[in-house]
């Protein structure tokens, strides 16, 4: 058990090299609906379209980093002062961009507002725009961490979960359930995306355990009563909590790069 931990928390080390917060030059093409990202590789399906005011986006494989990427929040500006303003847009990514050519590809909606007020069609007929991007704390006011119940939910043998709302700039790299005061904690599995399953069930109430990169590192966030007895598919659960942490990465000197 110490190796495992000691591996795991190697892991979230190794994998805080991305530097998300750095700046990143890259290309955004975008999506005419934003229904082709909700449906896309995260599992969020038609919640998706209710993120951020639609401003959703697909990210290449080292953004999307084999689901553990899902939910996480982009700032994108286009590098053309003609036509976009310096703010430029936030989105959450919901899906997993394959095409090598741009870094994301975004809702129309998201792609219009970085543009100056009154000329977002003149940023539509560009298509492909240059862009920088870093990563930024995903913020939802009054919303805790919700758990969606998958309808392939079958008890007591299956249990297929999905996380929502996560908060702050960090992955989910771990879940564990128990019932409600038991310590005998079993651990969930990624099935795809934003999607944990398990086939082994403990009986009664659950709680969650989840492992989120933060600081240098990683930590436990407990969640003490999320789903009850009478679980149902379908329904989404309020964890309780929510994550605010923000991680930390040891790429100097960009992790210190000012948006300018």
């Amino acid at each position: 058990m110490a190796f495992l931990v000691c591996f795991l928390f190697f892991f979230l080390i190794s994998s805080a090299t991305a530097c998300d917060r750095c700046v990143h030059q890259s290309k955004v093409a975008y999506f005419n609906k934003a229904s082709a990202l909700s449906s896309g590789a995260c599992g969020y399906g038609s919640l998706a379209l209710g993120f951020n005011s639609g401003h959703l986006a697909a990210g290449v494989p080292s953004l999307y980093k084999d689901g553990a990427g899902c939910g996480a929040c982009f700032q994108i500006r286009c590098k053309n002062s003609s036509i976009c303003t310096r703010a430029g847009t936030t989105v959450i990514l919901t899906d997993l961009n394959n095409n090598n050519q741009t870094d994301f590809v975004i809702s129309s909606r998201a792609f219009t507002a970085m543009a100056q007020k009154g000329i977002g069609q003149d940023i539509l007929k560009l298509g492909i725009v240059d862009v920088e991007y870093k990563r930024v704390p995903c913020q939802y006011k009054n919303q805790n961490l919700a758990v969606r119940v998958e309808e392939s939910s079958k008890k007591p043998n299956y249990l297929a979960v999905k996380f929502l709302y996560q908060g702050g700039q960090t992955e989910i790299v771990g879940v564990d359930v128990a019932q409600v005061g038991s310590s005998n904690w079993g651990f969930m599995s990624r099935n795809y995306g934003a999607v944990w399953d398990t086939s082994r069930v403990p009986s009664g109430p659950l709680q969650f355990r989840f492992v989120v990169t933060a600081g240098y590192d990683g930590k436990y966030i407990w969640a003490q009563h999320v789903l009850p007895a009478d679980w149902k598919t379908g329904v989404i659960y309020d964890s309780g909590v929510q994550i605010t942490d923000i991680a930390q990465e040891g790429c100097s000197p960009c992790d210190n790069e000012n948006w300018k």
